[in-house]
């Protein structure tokens, strides 16, 4: 049903034709209406909350009549000192969220004429602002848990003879991080970046309801589930589903999460680890609705984001 969905023309709502057809003022008009949807676009000075200003159309900014504060539809965001025209931005995020595995920044450059480190910038600005949509989730219900590694790749020796077990602890490098899923059945998901998967029963502790039941594999970092929630094991070596244990859609993250590191970024480990993750989450949460209807989900994310604390700075990037 999800995937003759997808190919049906109900998924695309949104193409970046019909961008560049509605213009820039169209396009601004669109952001406007994001940013203060609770006055139907118009402007709300964010320093003092005044809704008295003054136009300055040449720029596209306004002034507050009562402190004087110049700002555009952008100050106070994520896309605040933005240099792209709207329309690029609105493109951006078309491409950002057409990419069923992701967009490699490279990509995005290519199809916006921009410095790679422009687009590299952009696609994590958006990822930031995917998070914090995601922030303060509670799951109940069914919630199936799981955890996969990444990163800490070894490259093995050229001669068999000298080559080691790179699964045994003492060949690895310690780079290598754990993600850890969880995934209420119908409903939103949460990523944890941990050393090992049992480090993630706290997380649980906070963002798991104690009526849940979850559903686990048969690792032995999550024996200590079963001391606060209804837990369910399945065994992987034996079966996929056993008795109605299973844990598929915590499966499906991580092979979307896979594909986007093996097919399009080819490296996501590392300080960035959770923003992929991140990500993943909103492409797995989301995946039953139109382009447009992601596309509107990522924008509305983006204007009610706040400055990024990383991502800024000379081109963008903090000292």
């Amino acid at each position: 049903m999800t995937q003759h969905f997808l190919l049906s023309s109900k998924a695309r709502t949104i193409s970046l034709k019909s961008v560049y057809q509605m213009g820039e003022d169209k396009a601004y008009e669109l952001f406007c209406s994001l940013r203060w949807p609770e006055t139907e676009g118009e402007a709300v000075c964010s320093r003092c909350g005044c809704v008295d200003h003054y136009d300055i159309p040449s720029r596209r900014k306004f002034q507050c009549k009562a402190c004087g504060y110049q700002y555009s539809v952008t100050s106070g965001t994520i896309f605040a000192g933005r240099k792209l025209p709207f329309t690029d931005l609105l493109a951006a995020i078309v491409l950002f969220v057409n990419g069923a595995k992701g967009v490699s920044a490279l990509q995005m450059s290519r199809d916006l004429d921009v410095q790679y480190k422009t687009a590299y910038v952009l696609c994590h600005k958006l990822r930031e602002a995917m998070a914090a949509d995601q922030a303060g989730i509670r799951l109940d219900g069914i919630v199936e848990i799981d955890g996969a590694y990444f990163g800490g790749h070894i490259r093995p020796e050229n001669r068999k003879e000298d080559r080691r077990d790179r699964r045994l602890a003492k060949n690895q490098n310690g780079k290598r991080q754990c993600v850890v899923v969880m995934r209420e059945r119908r409903g939103r998901s949460l990523t944890f970046i941990v050393r090992n998967e049992g480090d993630a029963v706290p997380f649980v502790r906070d963002h798991v309801g104690n009526l849940a039941t979850i559903h686990a594999d048969e690792g032995g970092g999550w024996d200590a589930l079963h001391a606060g929630w209804d837990t369910w094991r399945v065994n992987h070596s034996i079966a996929f589903s056993d008795e109605g244990a299973c844990t598929n859609q915590a499966e499906s993250f991580f092979s979307r999460l896979r594909r986007m590191e093996v097919g399009t970024h080819h490296h996501i480990a590392g300080k960035y680890l959770h923003a992929y993750a991140g990500e993943a989450t909103f492409r797995e949460d989301n995946r039953r609705k139109s382009n447009g209807g992601q596309a509107m989900l990522v924008a509305e994310a983006a204007m009610a984001s706040k400055v990024s604390r990383q991502w800024k700075g000379y081109w963008q990037r903090a000292a």
